[in-house]
């Protein structure tokens, strides 16, 4: 089993690591592409960003990972200018096809526009696109919730959910990424679309870790594990006035494998967004220290295996 580094030739210091399939990171040339978030300062869940706003290349991840035994990884869309959004899948396929890796796509597309169609088929030309990431509309906060519901572009959109259905069409899977005060809302689409697989990005945004703000994020995250065609990365769980820390974050882990089972739980980094909190490195390791008591078969499923068969990469073993 090599990882990325080796068959790049590259030294690494992976060895007796778990291999890891990194279902969910970004790549970025700000020199070439257009990302308006990265272009200046916006309002950004995690505070100051500014560490992140330069190049974030493959070169940069190989870096990042270089003690790790990456044997394959996913691309997530980067909130690219989604007026020319199939040229970020270009750019990401060629990085691909230079380096090895990413070895699945997730592009975005519009689901309320009527362009939905069009962009989809443009998107699936290249060969290792496996699924869509599109933000539905959501309300800043909780109390707000009421004040979206039905507007275009929201979860209740016919137009959103017409565009939503070709999902299916194209054998491509929906990751889904909503605050934790819409999760009830995502179980709804989940349930009238029970042959689409959906997953979750980054834990359902656990941000509020008091006890009102957790149950609400439980509730929620128990409606979506219900319904049997919805899986969950366990990623991006930085906050925006603490540090990532095992303590933090051991809880809400644990009680998201509880809810999902471990068979539909994935690792995925979130890097370079994670790394304004964490390194590559210590979050393996916690990852692993929070793990401790699950047997190297769930280990290997949460790290690897389950990411293979959701995204459906072809993973020379």
């Amino acid at each position: 089993m090599k990882s990325i580094h080796q068959k790049l030739g590259l030294t690494t210091r992976s060895t007796g690591k778990i291999p890891i399939i990194d279902a969910h990171h970004h790549l970025w040339n700000l020199d070439s592409n257009y990302y308006p978030w990265l272009a200046k300062a916006e309002e950004f869940f995690l505070g100051d960003y500014a560490a992140i706003r330069k190049n974030y290349l493959p070169k940069d991840y190989l870096k990042d990972t270089q003690n790790q035994m990456i044997l394959a990884t996913v691309h997530c869309e980067a909130d690219h200018d989604y007026a020319n959004e199939v040229e970020e899948t270009k750019w990401v396929y060629q990085q691909s096809q230079e380096f090895g890796f990413p070895n699945a796509i997730l592009p975005h597309v519009w689901f309320h526009l009527n362009t939905c169609e069009k962009i989809l088929a443009e998107h699936t030309k290249f060969p290792t696109v496996r699924g869509i990431r599109s933000k539905p509309v959501t309300a800043k906060t909780p109390e707000l919730k009421a004040s979206v519901y039905g507007t275009p572009g929201s979860m209740q959109d016919k137009n959103w959910l017409a565009g939503f259905a070709l999902l299916e069409k194209f054998n491509l899977s929906w990751d889904l990424r909503v605050p934790y005060w819409h999760l009830d809302e995502a179980a709804n689409v989940a349930r009238s679309f029970p042959d689409t697989k959906i997953i979750l990005n980054h834990t359902g945004f656990p941000w509020d870790r008091s006890e009102k703000g957790l149950n609400a994020w439980r509730q929620g995250m128990q409606d979506l594990a219900s319904c049997p065609n919805v899986w969950v990365k366990i990623s991006e769980l930085g906050l925006l006035n603490d540090p990532w820390t095992v303590d933090i974050n051991r809880g809400v882990i644990l009680e998201t494998i509880d809810m999902f089972g471990i068979d539909r739980c994935v690792f995925a980094s979130n890097f370079p967004v994670s790394k304004l909190r964490i390194s590559y490195d210590d979050l393996v390791a916690a990852m692993l220290t929070i793990l401790k008591d699950f047997s190297q078969e769930d280990k290997e499923k949460f790290f690897w295996h389950n990411a293979k068969q959701f995204y459906r990469i072809d993973l020379e073993l």
